[in-house]
């Protein structure tokens, strides 16, 4: 029985490479993937996440989900993560992936099978790590993505901005100075 090594990068906004290299059995489950790749990068794991089979331009195919949305028997519906072996998606050198985790933040890795070993794992086993991960809440929520909009809405800098559609002579809020001038 042979091992499967893949490398995952996770996206990022600096310039600095940041990827993992996981040794993994080509049977195992794609939640023990999912679980390996985020505990490599520190990250909590309790958001929504989905693998997509890709191609050479990182385009997402047949998704690959956490958890059984109620879909059923349709032809079109995610495999589910603790459902799905490795190897039945996974046979090639080269083959790529993309695992997207937490669907508001959009925390993307790019995942792509680098090696096929001779030898056998048990465990999932972190093989190397370059770059120092990020912390999974030091990324903004993705409006853009997460609402499916093509780019993020300008909700202004405070408060003001975003209220001031309303004129000082709209009955809502006429004659309101301050609210710590009202008692309630």
């Amino acid at each position: 029985m042979s091992s499967y090594k893949f490398r995952i990068l996770i996206d990022t906004e600096t310039d600095e490479d940041i990827f993992r290299d996981i040794i993994i059995n080509p049977t195992d489950s794609f939640e023990v993937f999912y679980r390996a790749i985020i505990a490599s990068f520190d990250f909590v794991g309790k958001e929504l996440a989905s693998f997509y089979v890709s191609n050479d331009n990182w385009d997402k195919g047949h998704e690959i989900a956490l958890m059984d949305m109620g879909l059923g028997n349709d032809l079109n519906a995610p495999f589910i993560m603790i459902d799905t072996p490795i190897s039945t998606v996974v046979r090639t050198k080269g083959q790529k992936l993309v695992l997207v985790y937490d669907f508001l933040k959009m925390w993307c890795f790019l995942i792509e099978l680098v090696e096929i070993m001779p030898d056998e794992f048990i465990e999932p086993e972190l093989y190397l790590s370059i770059g120092a991960a990020p912390h999974e809440d030091s990324k903004e929520i993705d409006f853009a993505n997460s609402m499916g909009m093509g780019q993020s809405p300008d909700l202004g800098n405070d408060i003001d901005d975003i209220f001031s559609e309303f004129g000082e002579d709209d009955d809502d809020f006429g004659g309101f100075e301050n609210i710590d001038d009202y008692d309630i």
